[in-house]
């Protein structure tokens, strides 16, 4: 089995920032990729960023040049900070992982961009 704890949401206003991390444990067997996707009420979940085994990484157009995802291997840890928040950007975040074949998601934590 595979968890993935999120953490870092918030209510935030425009223009300001977050970091949100997600830590996975269990049999992970080396390092996966993972991804940050997210939600919004009423809307499908959308792809947010990802990367993968060896660290490259790939942005949705709207959080490109605004969010950065890195990861910390030693600690099978994802980071995504995201700068310039937008209320667009309101959504509940959801990290994956996969791990031979299967994804793996974790609960959520809710952003809200709001003033």
């Amino acid at each position: 089995q595979v968890q993935l704890v999120e953490s870092g949401g918030g209510l935030v206003q425009p223009g300001g920032s977050l970091r949100l991390s997600c830590a996975a444990s269990g049999n992970i067997f080396g390092i996966k990729p993972m991804g940050w996707y997210r939600q919004a009420p009423g809307k499908q979940r959308e792809l947010v960023a990802r990367i993968s085994s060896t660290s490259s990484t790939d942005y949705a157009d709207s959080v490109k040049g605004r969010f950065t995802l890195s990861r910390d291997n030693a600690k099978n840890t994802v980071y995504l900070q995201m700068n310039s928040l937008k209320p667009e950007d309101t959504a509940v975040y959801y990290c994956n992982i996969q791990v031979i074949g299967r994804i793996y998601w974790g609960q959520g934590t809710q952003v809200t961009v709001s003033s």
